[in-house]
């Protein structure tokens, strides 16, 4: 079924892309795509496009990609060239879901229904980058979407309707990131069809309490304190998978960890020791309770459930991961 109104998406992950396909499957038209610049990628470091380049190129929908949008940056001339472009590309409505760019006032005001902004977190919980991470990390017991009327604050608009999704003991980013994806894709379909229908969309503001913010993901952060409760860093294993993958350094080799539980067990072991492993999982002790880890990988290898890993690579009793240096602001 073909829709009248126009859309113009901005946005640049496979989370984005997922939204923009079902845009494009319920008959809106795009007339335009905003995605960040291709880059480097994978061993090669090939240009590479983003997962929205992709969809568009192979749906012949035009894309710009600016490296910024700001008149008063880095690119200014660049900045002016997509404004100009955007103005002059006729269109209702502008999406946007995890575009990785700055939208300044000017930039959301040249749709005349302004801006809607695909979020993932329950709004005003984890405004910022990394809401899937930071949701998962803080053990939250649930997330979900929240689509809002953006305004040049980082994640304050109005907020129009949210969808709420448990988030389950076995959730990775990867498992919530693919069911969020949908769920966002699905709101945005139903909030567009509903501004097509009735011209204007409902929205409240957000409530001035339970603010947090979800900073992007340090590479820092990936290193394992086993100093930490084994709880916490079960919670963090799962929270950078995929990226950037829990590790630890045993032997000064670095172990990526990709799969944990915490264990009750008293012992008078110190944090990073290894006090059991076999196919069942390698124990190490922490700073409260242990964590048992079900799934490893070594430099340039896979990674493997724990049997596997240990038949190429063995880990023994009373070994002990290195205890990391904790980063300023870690």
């Amino acid at each position: 079924m073909t829709q009248s109104l126009r859309v113009v998406f901005a946005g640049t992950p496979e989370f984005a892309a997922t939204a923009l396909a079902a845009i494009h499957a319920a008959g809106f038209a795009v007339p335009l795509v905003l995605t960040q610049p291709d880059r480097p990628a994978g061993r090669g470091l090939k240009l590479a496009s983003s997962p929205v380049k992709q969809f568009a190129v192979e749906h012949a929908i035009p894309v710009a990609q600016p490296t910024s949008l700001r008149r008063n940056g880095k690119y200014p001339e660049e900045a002016a060239a997509a404004i100009e472009r955007l103005k002059a590309t006729p269109h209702d409505v502008m999406v946007v879901a995890a575009y990785g760019l700055i939208l300044p006032q000017e930039v959301l005001d040249i749709a005349p229904h302004g801006s809607l902004n695909i979020h993932g977190s329950l709004l005003p919980r984890w405004r910022g980058a990394a809401p899937i991470h930071r949701a998962l990390e803080a053990g939250d017991a649930e997330t979900g979407i929240t689509l809002m009327q953006m305004d040049a604050g980082l994640d304050t608009g109005a907020m129009i309707r949210e969808g709420r999704l448990p988030i389950s003991p076995g959730d990775t980013t990867a498992t919530l990131h693919d069911r969020m994806a949908q769920l966002g894709a699905d709101m945005v379909v139903g909030a567009l069809r509903d501004l097509e229908r009735d011209g204007t969309l409902a929205s409240r503001p957000q409530p001035e309490g339970g603010v947090t913010y979800a900073e992007k993901i340090a590479k820092h952060e990936a290193a394992l304190d086993w100093r930490r409760p084994a709880s916490v860093l079960a919670r963090q294993i799962r929270a950078f998978d995929p990226f950037p993958g829990a590790f630890g350094k045993l032997d000064g080799v670095v172990v990526k960890i990709w799969a944990a539980e915490a264990v009750e067990r008293s012992t008078e072991a110190e944090p990073g020791e290894i006090v059991d492993s076999g196919a069942d999982g390698v124990v190490v002790a922490c700073g409260q309770g242990a964590l048992r880890i079900t799934q490893l990988q070594k430099p340039g290898g896979k990674r493997l459930p724990v049997r596997e890993f240990l038949g190429g690579s063995p880990i023994v009793k009373g070994q002990r991961f290195e205890l990391q240096e904790v980063a300023p602001g870690a």
